[in-house]
């Protein structure tokens, strides 16, 4: 190993990656935090006049108790569910006593939910399951027999209704919660932010030809696990040809000098909050073209006509007919959305382009709600290609930008 490093020097050769070493971590009430999000996913039951929900996604779980343990094998492998009642304890199922959520009352055991923990005695356990639910209505002494349950198998919904519950969608609770963010949780979205921040500056000093599109987005992967985060829900990052049409995840290709590099973070950062920024770099040493500049402009264009219309009040409906229409040659490629709704994923709500589906929400825009807004320009059939997006706070007289990572000057000159 005498022209590697050895393995310690790997890590300890790190000087950068840690975000605290050159920036204070906000100083978040943590108890606080938990209180509101679980006030939150209490009011969505009373709306919805259900006792209870039963939750397994991984992104429901970190939201009403900070649950972060095993999140991806959770999401296609659910293995712990949550009981979260509009009043009485809460309970979670498969979750070692050590590693008890902080504002969790109880861990008991769980039935098998999926066909790698239960096989082909799912129906069974889906029983079982209903049973268990059934107890635990009476133990917190109500007799109101509608529930919600989250992503569950059709077995399981079957079982609770011929136990003579109505289920209702836990979905909709979960999502309806998660709209409205309270100050603790925008700083702690601000410091995933600026991780992610530092991860692109990172990605930007080392890009260069020859270097490929994973060693730029493993920078980025690292940085976020550096600093406590979590994962990113793609790996969207491409270059040159593969930037038209978006939506090529990174791959071994070699970046070129004159190549457009394009990126959308997706990260899900520290404390489980998003950081969903998008940026596109020229890689020199090659000059950028008038095309790539021209592009570069337009989808700046949308980026800035999109983000003045974002305040309290503005109906979905007319957000769409006053969005910027991009011209003929550029909607076939278009970005499927205009603005969406960011949390602890992507989320609520979802305007599309007037041209292109419809939008599946009616509704309006409310302080307190955070909105990513996004553009992309490429005409098909050609070989560049420009991703941008901004992550913003609606505020009372607007909005206010939470993304500060620069765009491309050589772009924009």
């Amino acid at each position: 190993m005498s022209e590697m490093m050895v393995p310690d020097q790997l890590v300890t050769a790190d000087v950068w990656s840690d975000l605290r070493k050159y920036k204070e971590m906000p100083e978040i009430d943590m108890q606080r935090l938990y209180a509101y999000r679980i006030e939150r996913l209490r009011g969505a039951l009373r709306n919805a006049g259900a006792s209870m929900c039963v939750l397994v996604s991984p992104i429901s779980l970190r939201y009403a108790v900070d649950y972060r343990s095993f999140g991806l094998f959770q999401a296609h492998i659910p293995v712990s569910y949550l009981f979260l009642p509009v009043e009485g304890p809460i309970v979670i199922h498969e979750v070692a006593a050590q590693n008890k959520p902080p504002i969790v009352d109880e861990c008991r055991p769980a039935r098998p939910i999926s066909f790698f923990q239960g096989g082909y005695d799912l129906t069974d356990a889906a029983r079982e399951l209903a049973n268990d639910i059934g107890s635990y209505l009476s133990e917190i002494g109500t007799d109101n027999r509608r529930i919600a349950v989250e992503y569950v198998n059709p077995t399981i919904t079957q079982a609770l209704l011929q136990k003579g519950l109505e289920v209702l969608d836990g979905v909709v609770i979960a999502e309806e919660a998660r709209i409205i963010k309270s100050a603790d949780e925008i700083a702690c979205m601000r410091w995933a932010i600026a991780v992610a921040e530092l991860g692109i500056a990172k990605m930007k000093e080392a890009m260069r030809p020859g270097v490929t599109e994973v060693q730029l987005w493993g920078l980025l992967n690292y940085t976020n696990l550096a600093n406590n985060g979590d994962w990113h829900d793609s790996r969207m990052l491409a270059s040159g040809p593969r930037i038209n049409p978006w939506g090529q995840e990174a791959s071994q290709r070699q970046i070129e000098s004159g190549d457009l590099v394009g990126f959308d973070t997706d990260m899900t950062g520290p404390f489980g909050y998003f950081a969903d920024i998008s940026r596109t770099f020229h890689c020199g040493p090659a000059k950028p073209t008038k095309r790539q500049k021209e592009l570069y402009r337009l989808a700046m264009r949308e980026i800035e006509h999109n983000l003045a219309l974002v305040r309290p009040g503005i109906t979905f409906r007319e957000f769409q007919q006053k969005a910027l229409i991009l011209p003929e040659e550029y909607r076939a490629n278009a970005y499927t959305c205009l603005i969406h709704g960011v949390g602890m994923a992507d989320e609520y709500p979802r305007i599309n382009p007037i041209y292109g589906r419809p939008s599946p929400y009616e509704g309006t825009l409310e302080a307190g709600m955070v909105v990513c807004v996004e553009s992309y320009v490429g005409a098909a059939g050609e070989r560049d290609g420009v991703k941008l997006e901004h992550q913003v706070l609606v505020v009372e007289d607007g909005y206010e930008i939470l993304s500060t990572y620069p765009f491309e000057e050589r772009l924009l000159d």
